[in-house]
């Protein structure tokens, strides 16, 4: 689960400032450490089919963000997908 401090630490590396919690770059970067927690969750529960279900609408979510940073602006995708450590 992502607690404030989490979240609090997550927006302080990749948001504009502190407060900040709208922007496409914050809203990608929360997305990715909800998926990455949720799939360490998966390793261990297998069977669970509802947060596998939650799983992927998270993933569809932040492919929809991704899509539209690159397309608005493409320095601030490449640089935060470098930082985050993601495929594209």
């Amino acid at each position: 689960m992502l607690t404030k401090r989490k979240k609090a630490n997550v927006i302080g590396e990749v948001g504009r400032h502190e407060t900040d919690t709208g922007s496409p770059e914050v809203q990608i970067a929360i997305l990715t450490r909800r998926i990455d927690e949720l799939s360490s969750h998966l390793k261990k529960n297998d069977k669970d089919r509802h947060s596998r279900r939650g799983l992927l609408g998270l993933v569809a979510d932040r492919r929809r963000h991704l899509k539209y940073l690159e397309k608005k602006s493409k320095r601030s995708y490449n640089a935060l997908v470098k930082k985050l450590g993601l495929k594209k």
